[in-house]
This record gives C-alpha cells, sequence and structure tokens, in this order.
C-alpha cells in the first residue's frame, strides 16, 4: 500500500516537532510505503533534507511556494467562465458564500490556462476583483488591493497546478496548502483521504499575521480570513480528521468540521529510550539549569522566555539557560534574541544550536516552552519520560499534559498564560527553590507518559487506521484527471 504524507513548511526540511513525528511514523511503519510531498517556503530548500529517510520513502516530490517569484504573467486574457467558476473564485478572495472547491480545482488545473499568472493577469480575474471591492473594500485602493490579491493566492494557483503524486491513500499532516493538496488528490484520483492536524492550523496563522509588519492594518482581516478558507477545505474533503487532543477536537468542530470525522490519537514516546536518563541524573547542585528544545522562530516566543530568565536570574544567581535547536530558520529573528540578550545583560543564555537531545536533557532541572501556539509537543513529552518538570505556556494539550485528566496523578509541571514573562518566571522561581516539587512532577510526569502517551500505542492507532484503507484501492474516481 502506498501512502502520500503531504506535508507543510516541515518534513524533510526541518528538524523537531511535526518532522520527527513523520519521520517516526515512516521508519516506525517498515510494512508500508511512503511518498513524501514535500512544501517548503523556498526554492534554497530543494534537496536539503535534514533527515536520512527510512527506505520505505520511495520518493520526495517537492514544491515551493516561492515559486510565484518567477512566473510573471501576460495580461488581457479571456477565459470565458461559467457562473460556478466565478463565485468559486469571488468566495476564495473573500465573498459570503461557501466556496465550491472542485470547480476552482478543475478551472485551475485546465489546459487552457498556460500558467497561474495568465490567470491573475486576465480580465476575468480582474472583473471578480472589481466586484468584490465594490462589495466590501471600497475604501482601499485598487492596485494596492489588487497586488496584495495576486501575492495570496499566487502560491495557491501555483500549488494546484503542480503534479500530485498517484497513492492510494493520502495523509496531510495539517490544513492550509497541506490540506488543500489532499483534497484536491481526493478530488482528482477520488482516493481516500486523512488529515492530521497538531496545531490549529489556521489560528497559528492568525496570530502570525497580528504580529506580521509587513501586513498592513487593513489587509490583516483579509489575509486571516483567506488562510481560515484554506483550512476549511480538507475538513469537507477528508475521510477522517485526526487530532492529538480533546480541545483541538473542540475548536476543529467549531471552524466546521463535522464531528463523526473526528477521532483523537495523541503523540507518543518511547518511554524506554530515557531510562537511564530516569536512572542515572547527572546533578549538578551548584547549578539549575534550565533548558529549552525548541526552533528558534517566532511561534516559539523566544523572547518572552529570555525575558522571564532576566528575572529569574535575579532571584536564582546560579540559574543557566539552556536553548537547544535550530536557528538557521529564521535568521533575522534569532539575531533578534541575541540582541535582547545583550540589552538585558543576561549572562548564562546558551544557544546550543541543533543538537542530540538526550546528551542535554539528563542534565535539565527544569524543561521550558514559552510558544504562542502548540498541537501536542514532543518536546514536553520527551521531558516527561525523563522525569523532567515543565514549565509551559497555556498552549496546545500542554495543560492536560502537566495537569492530566482526572487521572489521579498529581502536576508534571506549571502551565502559565502565553506571552506573560513574569508569571513564567514566578514559576519557574518556585521550581528552582524546591528540589522536592522538581523530583515530585517529574515522577507524576513519568508516570503519566508512562500510562497514556507510548510510542507503541501511537504506532498500533496509525497502522490500524491505514491498514482499514487496504481494501479500498479500487476506488472510483470522484472527480475529473
Amino acid at each position: 500500500m502506498r501512502i502520500c504524507i503531504i506535508a507543510e513548511g516541515s518534513y524533510p526540511y526541518i528538524t523537531g516537532g511535526v518532522s520527527s513525528w513523520i519521520h517516526s511514523l515512516t521508519t516506525d511503519l517498515p510494512e508500508f510505503e511512503f511518498v513524501i510531498l514535500a512544501i517548503g517556503a523556498e526554492e534554497k530548500q530543494r534537496g536539503q533534507f535534514k533527515y536520512k529517510l527510512p527506505p520505505n520513502v520511495v520518493e520526495v516530490k517537492e514544491i515551493f511556494l516561492d515559486d510565484y517569484l518567477r512566473e510573471a504573467g501576460e495580461w488581457g486574457h479571456r477565459y470565458r467562465l461559467t457562473d460556478t467558476q466565478k463565485e468559486a473564485l469571488h468566495s476564495l478572495l473573500g465573498g459570503n458564500k461557501d466556496l465550491e472547491w472542485g470547480g476552482l480545482f478543475d478551472l485551475l488545473r485546465s489546459k487552457k490556462l498556460r500558467n497561474a499568472a495568465d490567470f491573475l493577469m486576465s480580465k476575468d480575474f480582474f472583473d471578480i476583483l472589481v466586484n468584490l471591492c465594490k462589495e466590501k473594500y471600497a475604501q482601499i485602493p485598487f492596485t494596492e488591493m489588487f497586488w496584495t490579491v495576486r501575492s495570496m493566492i499566487l502560491p495557491l494557483f501555483l500549488s494546484i497546478r503542480h503534479d500530485i503524486p498517484k497513492a492510494d491513500l493520502y495523509h496531510s499532516v495539517a490544513t492550509g496548502y497541506a490540506g488543500v493538496i489532499g483534497s484536491l488528490a481526493k478530488h482528482l484520483y477520488g482516493k481516500p483521504y486523512v488529515l492530521t492536524e497538531h496545531g490549529i492550523y489556521s489560528r497559528e496563522r492568525e496570530e502570525e499575521i497580528i504580529k506580521a509588519d509587513w501586513v498592513k492594518g487593513y489587509f490583516k482581516d483579509l489575509w486571516i480570513e483567506y488562510f481560515y478558507r484554506l483550512s476549511r477545505c480538507p475538513y469537507d474533503y477528508a475521510d477522517q480528521v485526526i487530532t492529538l487532543f480533546n480541545r483541538n477536537r473542540e475548536i476543529q468542530m467549531e471552524l466546521g468540521c463535522k464531528p463523526d470525522k473526528i477521532s483523537i490519537v495523541p503523540n507518543g514516546v518511547k518511554v524506554h529510550d530515557y531510562a537511564d536518563i530516569v536512572q542515572n541524573p547527572d546533578v549538578d547542585e551548584s547549578k539549575i539549569r534550565l533548558g529549552a528544545i525548541v526552533r528558534v522562530v517566532p511561534i516559539k516566543d523566544i523572547k518572552t522566555m529570555l525575558q522571564s530568565f532576566a528575572l529569574v536570574k535575579r532571584e536564582v544567581p546560579e540559574a543557566e539557560l539552556y536553548i537547544m535547536g535550530p536557528a538557521e530558520e529564521d535568521q533575522e529573528y534569532y539575531e533578534e534574541c541575541l540582541q535582547l540578550v545583550e540589552s538585558l545583560q543576561i549572562k548564562d543564555v546558551t544557544f546550543t544550536g541543533e543538537v542530540r537531545i538526550k546528551d542535554y536533557l539528563g542534565r535539565m532541572d527544569i524543561v521550558l516552552l514559552s510558544s504562542i501556539s502548540e498541537g501536542m509537543p514532543l518536546a514536553v513529552l520527551e521531558s516527561m519520560a525523563c522525569a523532567k518538570p515543565c514549565v509551559t505556556t497555556d498552549v496546545g494539550s500542554c495543560r492536560e499534559l502537566l495537569h492530566g485528566l482526572d487521572d489521579g496523578i498529581g502536576p508534571a509541571g506549571v502551565v502559565v498564560p502565553v506571552m506573560h514573562y513574569d508569571h513564567m518566571a514566578s514559576a519557574i522561581i518556585k521550581l528552582c527553590n524546591s528540589r522536592k516539587l522538581r523530583e515530585d512532577m517529574g515522577r507524576n510526569g513519568l508516570e503519566r507518559v508512562r500510562k497514556h502517551y507510548t510510542h507503541e500505542v501511537f504506532i498500533q492507532r496509525y497502522r490500524q487506521l491505514y491498514s482499514s484503507y487496504e481494501e479500498e484501492r479500487t476506488w472510483p474516481v470522484s472527480g475529473s484527471n
């Protein structure tokens, strides 16, 4: 059975998080054959894989969203769109009616379009945008609106026009572009389609756009609504939607996903792999070591962590902070973090870069996570498997992981509000001042992960899921090729 995994902004270009999840899934299910359809941000990532692919990954197909920078359009074509096609485009750009994706897929993959940029320079597109501006955006200069919308949707249109590898099952690991491409595969080939959503993609993009300097204020709502529309597409097309914890399920239903499609499969960790760390902790009484297993990118909010550590150092001068993870993904943000360390005059902060996490976790006394959005962070699961207490922001499943769901196990750490560095600092100081509290919380975390979050159960659930579709390889085609 051949499974096409569709990943955006993760595997195999970036380590950690969703990428680790995909690598683990493919590696530990050797009886299935995988094709990776990787959607990357920039062409310069082509072939720059951070993972040694397992032998059952037989192909990697790559799509890059910056391809639109190299595609020029020819002005003035007329494509004689049907009313249904016009309505679909109008809805994609911000109209109030439900978006009929099937018609849009067929239009954009039509042979009568030489390229996507031609269409966005066509009289048809111009007419649709003019009507939309009259309805909703009369106060915005049309030229600004035209170029903003063009840059917004051209990467999507180019992605839709790419070749989609044939497979027996399609599996997107996010909504967004990956979800639209999974839906397109279902439309083209009539094969089963499964979506796993780790964090809530549309909410994450909303957070980023609200903070973004490159989006003018009056265009922020336009971008946010656009990403919500993209996310709705796979909710409608998917045969099954898998999430990692109950709160995500509630949000997916709020966003329009049918409840009977959704099931919960938590992430898991190989607890036995960390047994030596638990049995032989690297204890240094003269230091309190804080660690964060994290990519240095804005959504992880490293700046809040640094600000909290500045407060911690006043009360616990022996504290050290190790930020363990790659920094090259967003060099500008990394430089800003270094500048913050300098301006706050914080000592004992180490950016380790990408490291073998097990070599460091045994030395840590407390593990930190300051993200503004998460799904079910593997970093927290790994820390619990090492019997390390955590201080995290109240995102994703962190509260469920650290406090449990009435499982009779005590807290495995402290949960604090997002972007409140003072709350985070207070929680860290409390743990720094009590070795007994750290040890109690560490034991609770280990007990909880052994009981609820093992890797073996996670893999078995996906083995059962994939196997359930093996009899359905000859589905009739539901769309056009």
